[in-house]
């Protein structure tokens, strides 16, 4: 049973969360009903994969190390390597898909590392339309309004989140003017973690995650990313290694963010926050996720339900983020959920799974 007609049973205690293999089957029977991760072989344990985009409960894609993208549809229980040639040396962190045919996906890195590819054949053939040549320029998120217009952005290029545009569905990008973005704090940047650090929601708006800075912000455009306004959130900041990490919308005003620290040595305090506004305004969780996470998604057609995967589990709010449990404690990178009702998660060691009950 897919996620979104087993939202009920998301009232589980936190004490039955369970690691990936339990949840899965492999090594304890997994509790009457429970929602969890049920594991799908990707056959790739050498490969992490932080880009992920669910098409549908059959459908999904994969973007990952050495240059790797995978692609099941028939819900998981095969993957084709549809790896564009030429790509190992690369790093794929975000891919977003249209369908079982068409998607794009991002490469990673300075200068010329930073790279787009495109397929109209479910892979079988890529395109390479962008090629960053400024060794200025680091991109890490990918994000589409519709089919035809989508955005990906840079850490800051002359003190400015730089912007990609594509108005031809990522066949060709132009940059747009700087002229439209707020300055950036010294030592900010985005997080390649999760593919989630640039969001959309409707024909226009779009949100940009920070962090490394004095303050971890959300930066919002209402007019697909020609000008920009930034708000303060309260996730916490001031190393390289904190800020927010994904961004989640289930419309232009309701959004989420997730994030922390990722070093596992750390603690993660108020690393979540909500707004109803748009991004205008962010609160604190009042039980924010018990550690970093790097990746959110809005469970289908729900107003209050939605999930947060990061390295040390899988946490739930019932509550529109306001209050937070944990569902399992595997590690996963990053989160979609499709208007099917299906949900997807994937993460180190070639790790991929479809919620299930």
């Amino acid at each position: 049973m897919a996620c979104g007609a087993a939202l009920a049973a998301l009232t589980v205690p936190a004490a039955e969360a369970r690691p990936l293999g339990e949840a899965a089957g492999h090594g304890a029977a997994k509790s009457q009903g429970a929602v969890h991760w049920a594991a799908k072989n990707s056959g790739t344990p050498q490969v992490r994969f932080r880009g992920l985009s669910a098409v549908d409960r059959d459908t999904a894609w994969l973007a990952g190390t050495g240059g790797t993208v995978l692609r099941t549809t028939d819900g998981g229980a095969s993957w084709r390597n549809v790896s564009p040639p030429g790509a190992a040396d690369l790093q794929f962190r975000d891919v977003e898909a249209f369908d079982a045919r068409r998607a794009v996906v991002l490469a990673i890195g300075e200068g010329e590392a930073s790279r787009v590819y495109r397929t109209d054949d479910g892979g079988a053939t890529w395109t390479e339309s962008f090629r960053n040549t400024d060794p200025k320029a680091f991109y890490d998120c990918l994000a589409f309004f519709d089919r035809r217009h989508g955005l990906a952005m840079s850490d800051p290029v002359d003190g400015r989140f730089r912007i990609l545009s594509t108005h031809d569905g990522g066949r060709s990008w132009q940059v747009l003017p700087a002229d439209g973005m707020p300055a950036a704090l010294d030592g900010e940047a985005g997080f390649a973690a999760s593919g989630q650090c640039l969001v959309t929601s409707g024909p226009k708006d779009v949100w940009l995650a920070t962090g490394g800075g004095a303050r971890a912000r959300v930066l919002h455009s209402a007019d697909r990313g020609l000008t920009w306004t930034a708000a303060d959130t309260p996730v916490p900041a001031g190393d390289p290694a904190r800020g927010v990490f994904a961004l989640a919308f289930r419309d232009r005003t309701h959004g989420l963010a997730v994030g922390g620290d990722y070093r596992p040595d750390q603690s993660s305090p108020q690393a979540a926050a909500v707004t109803a506004d748009g991004g205008r305004t962010w609160r604190p969780a009042t039980a924010p996720p018990p550690a970093y996470r790097s990746g959110a998604a809005w469970l289908p057609h729900s107003r209050t339900a939605a999930l947060a995967v990061g390295p040390t589990g899988t946490d739930v709010t019932t509550d529109g983020g306001r209050t937070w449990r944990t569902l399992d404690t595997g590690s996963y990178d990053t989160v979609d959920c499709t208007p099917d009702l299906s949900c997807w998660a994937a993460g180190e060691k070639g790790r991929v799974a479809r919620l299930e009950r």
